[in-house]
């Protein structure tokens, strides 16, 4: 909540005194200052009125019928929380015992009977003094938290655009590293398998020739979120791996699973039936894959996996494109086509 700046306005003076003449002097003490003076003529009315409009002070009596300024304090302390009006309690109880009760009930100050006006203008000018400073400072923290909380969204964007892919909007060749090597480092602590699917869109380039650069990018946009919706779990990521490439890190998936997953992003691009009329091997865009596996250990690195799976999709092109080719670490390659 932003507080006004009270600086900006006359102070306004609430004077709360079950005597009458007393009152009077208050306010025409106050007047002289300067200052704006609403009077009542005890704890009930000061409620009220600091329920209409909250004063800048309260020049409070201690000693009032209906409810004391002790009680008073103590309510407009609990009402009005931070935002409650610095307290200055008028006593005529000269003792340790009532000025303890006067700040227990969250007096600001007090200034005993009979008053001495000219320390009364005192405290009421630090009194204000003090509340304007306290309300810069609310200010400004308010300001730095504000600054803050837009500085951490600016970082927050900052970092999704570094971990982008700026044309297709899925993760980045920068983020696929990093992902592939905490799954490496993960899986080799659990001896569990990983896979990896390295897809590439068959005859780009006759694509852009085809149709312009224009119509390749909303191609690699498309691709990228048919590819993205297919591979569902949290734990996998889909990364443009460059050009018309993408690829697929699949943690805890043997080699049949990934080669499904590969098989079911074939079927979708398929069913979006996008054109592509300078292909080879079909009327539509269609996708090449390679799928590699392994289960990481002592002595291995994620290149290995990374160059299985680019021999799968060399192997795949060869093969005459629009289909899968996987590969166990190790073992001969399989060529999978639907």
């Amino acid at each position: 909540m932003n507080e006004p700046d009270v600086r900006q306005k006359t102070p306004l003076i609430l004077i709360v005194d079950d005597e009458k003449t007393l009152r009077l002097l208050l306010r025409r003490a106050m007047e002289q200052e300067g200052y704006q003076v609403i009077e009542v003529c005890d704890g009930e009315e000061c409620l009220a009125a600091c329920q209409q409009q909250l004063p800048d002070i309260v020049l409070l009596d201690a000693m009032m019928p209906v409810i004391d300024g002790f009680a008073c304090c103590a309510q407009l302390q609990h009402a009005f929380g931070e935002q409650c009006p610095p307290v200055l309690m008028i006593t005529g109880l000269n003792n340790q015992e009532s000025v303890d009760r006067a700040f227990e009930a969250g007096a600001t100050d007090y200034i005993t009977k009979p008053i001495h006006w000219a320390v009364l203008r005192q405290r009421v000018r630090r009194l204000l003094q003090t509340r304007w400073a306290m309300a810069e400072l609310r200010r400004k923290i308010e300001h730095e938290r504000l600054l803050m909380a837009q500085l951490e969204a600016a970082n927050r964007e900052l970092q999704r655009l570094a971990s982008m892919d700026g044309l297709t909007q899925i993760a980045n060749r920068r983020v696929f590293d990093e992902c592939l090597q905490q799954e490496w480092k993960r899986l080799s602590r659990e001896q569990a398998p990983l896979s990896l699917i390295l897809c590439d869109i068959d005859f780009f380039k006759t694509y852009n020739d085809t149709y312009g650069h224009q119509a390749g990018d909303e191609c690699l946009k498309q691709v990228a979120h048919i590819i993205q919706q297919t591979v569902k779990r949290p734990a996998d990521l889909v990364a443009r791996y460059g050009g018309e490439e993408f690829v697929v890190i699949l943690p805890n998936t043997e080699i049949k699973g990934a080669v499904h997953i590969a098989q079911e992003i074939r079927s979708e691009l398929r069913a979006k039936a996008i054109a592509h009329a300078g292909s080879r091997v079909s009327n539509f865009v269609t996708l090449s894959c390679g799928v590699a596996n392994m289960i990481p250990h002592p002595g291995t690195s994620p290149h290995q996996l990374i160059a299985e799976a680019d021999r799968a999709l060399y192997q795949a092109k060869v093969e005459g494109r629009d289909r899968v080719v996987s590969a166990l670490v190790g073992t001969e390659l399989k060529t999978a086509v639907s």
